[in-house]
C-alpha cells in the first residue's frame, strides 16, 4: 500500500482534519505520517499515526505569540512571514520524510513540502481547509484586515479582481523569504506561494462542505469539495460537565477553540454578566489560560479547559466562538444557532458564511461588549428562524462524508482503487 505523508502547521485546526484523514487511510492499509510542529506530536501518536516533527515548533501555550497572531490587522501577515522565515529550516527537515513518501498532501502552509515535491518531482495534492483561501472575485471572502472591501462585490467580479490584484501584490511582501529560498535551489518564482503557486495540479482538496461554500468559476482547476472531515478525539468530556449539560434547560456554549483562548482578553469576563442578562445557563470552554473569571461564579455557569465539540455543541441552546473553520465546521455539524466572535484570519469570512446561511449572527472582537453580545444572543434564541435554518444545514452537514472522500481522493492519485463504505 502507499507511503502517504501529511504536511500542516498551526492550530489543533489545523491538524484535526489530517488526523481523521490519516486515520481513515492507516484503516484502508496505508502508511500515515504526519510532519509538523513538535507540540503536536501525542495528538498524533494518539492515533498510532507516525509523526514527524519539523521546525518551527509553533508553541500554542505561549500567550504574547497568540495575541500577536490574533491581532485582526496584522495577525495573518505576521503568520505568513514567521513561516517563511523559518523556511530554510523547515525544508531541513521536511526533506528526508518526503524523500520517502509515495504521496505528499500540502496544508497552505507548507511551502517548504511544495518546494520539495517540485525539486524531487514527487506527486502531491494540496489542501484547503477554508473558502477564504480561494480569493474568489465571484464569491469574495471576508477578510479581516479590511472587512469593509467585501461591500465592492455589488461592482462585480471585474472591479473584485482588481481589489485581489492589489492585495495579491501586497501580501508578495509577506513571502520574500520564500521567493527569495525558491530561488537561490532553481525553483519557479513565476507564482504565488500564498495562491496558486500552493495548488497542486493534480488535485486540490477543498476539505468543507458545499453547503458552506459553493464551487466558483475562479478557484482553480481540478479542485475536489469533500465535506468537512471531522475528527472525533480521545478525550471524552468531563462526566460533571455531561451532568450539567443533561440536568437542566439547554446552555449558551462559549468556546475560543484551540488557540485564540490565548487572546481573549475579557471575553470570558463580559460573557459571565452577558448569561446573567439573558438568565440563562452557560458553559465556558476556556483551555489551560486563566480567564479572569472569579471564583465565584453563578451556579449556573460551568467552566471546564476542554471538552469536545462534537459532544457539547448538540446539547446547547446556541453556541459562541471565534469562527475557526475547525469550530465553525462542528457548530453547522450540531445544527444548533450560533454567534460568531471572529478575531482574525479567515475567521471574518467564516462568520460572513454563517450569517447569510441565516444560522447565526456575527459581532466582531473588537465590538463584542456586554451590551452588544447580550442583544445578538437574545436575537438568537428568541426569533426560531435561526434554529430551524441552523437545524436544516446540520441535516445536511452530517449527510457529507468528508473523511471518507478525502481518502478517496487522495487513494486516486496514488494509483489504488478506492473501496466501498457501508
Amino acid at each position: 500500500m502507499a507511503r502517504i505523508l501529511f504536511t500542516t502547521f498551526g492550530s489543533h485546526g489545523d491538524l484535526h482534519p489530517y488526523l481523521a484523514v490519516g486515520r481513515e487511510l492507516k484503516r484502508r492499509g496505508h502508511e500515515v505520517t504526519i510532519a509538523t510542529s513538535a507540540s503536536h506530536r501525542a495528538s498524533v501518536e494518539a492515533e498510532c499515526i507516525t509523526f514527524h516533527p519539523v521546525r518551527p515548533d509553533i508553541a500554542l501555550d505561549d500567550r504574547a505569540l497568540l495575541e500577536q497572531i490574533f491581532d485582526r490587522r496584522r495577525g495573518t501577515e505576521r503568520v505568513v512571514r514567521m513561516i517563511g522565515s523559518r523556511i530554510r529550516e523547515t525544508y531541513e527537515d521536511t526533506r528526508p520524510v518526503v524523500e520517502g513518501a509515495d504521496l505528499v498532501v500540502t496544508h497552505l502552509s507548507s511551502v517548504a513540502a511544495v518546494a520539495i515535491v517540485e525539486k524531487l518531482g514527487k506527486p502531491w495534492v494540496s489542501t484547503v481547509l477554508a473558502p477564504a483561501a480561494f480569493l474568489s472575485a465571484y464569491d469574495p471572502p471576508v477578510p479581516a484586515v479590511a472587512s469593509w472591501i467585501v461591500k465592492a462585490r455589488v461592482f462585480g467580479p471585474a472591479f473584485m479582481r482588481r481589489i485581489w490584484a492589489v492585495a495579491r501584490q501586497v501580501s508578495l511582501g509577506w513571502v520574500r523569504d520564500v521567493i527569495e529560498f525558491r530561488r537561490e535551489i532553481g525553483l519557479s518564482t513565476a507564482e504565488h506561494p500564498l495562491f496558486e503557486g500552493a495548488y497542486s495540479p493534480k488535485l486540490v482538496l477543498a476539505m468543507f462542505s458545499r453547503h458552506f461554500a459553493a464551487p466558483a468559476p475562479d478557484w482553480p482547476p481540478k479542485v475536489n469539495v469533500t465535506g468537512f472531515p471531522f475528527y472525533c478525539g480521545r478525550s471524552p468530556a468531563p462526566q460533571d460537565l455531561l451532568r450539567f449539560m443533561e440536568f437542566g434547560p439547554a446552555p449558551i456554549v462559549f468556546t475560543l477553540g484551540s488557540s485564540a483562548v490565548g487572546a481573549a482578553g475579557s471575553f470570558y469576563k463580559d460573557s459571565v454578566e452577558v448569561v446573567g442578562r439573558l438568565g440563562a445557563r452557560a458553559v465556558f470552554l476556556t483551555g489551560s489560560f486563566p480567564q479572569d473569571l472569579s471564583s465565584n461564579l453563578p451556579a449556573d455557569v460551568f467552566v471546564a479547559q476542554y471538552a469536545p465539540h462534537s459532544e457539547m455543541f448538540p446539547r446547547a441552546a446556541a453556541i459562541v466562538h471565534q469562527g475557526g473553520i475547525g469550530t465553525t465546521a462542528q457548530a453547522l455539524r450540531s445544527g444548533r444557532p450560533m454567534l460568531v466572535v471572529p478575531f482574525a484570519h479567515d475567521q471574518y469570512d467564516n462568520a460572513a458564511r454563517v450569517r447569510r446561511l441565516g444560522a447565526g449572527e456575527m459581532l466582531p472582537r473588537p465590538r463584542y461588549t456586554v451590551a452588544a453580545a447580550t442583544k445578538r444572543l437574545r436575537k438568537l434564541l428568541e426569533n426560531p428562524a435561526y434554529t430551524q435554518t441552523a437545524a436544516a444545514l446540520g441535516d445536511q452537514v452530517r449527510a457529507e462524508d468528508g473523511v471518507a472522500a478525502c481518502a478517496d481522493a487522495i487513494e486516486s492519485c496514488v494509483h489504488i482503487a478506492p473501496r466501498h463504505h457501508s
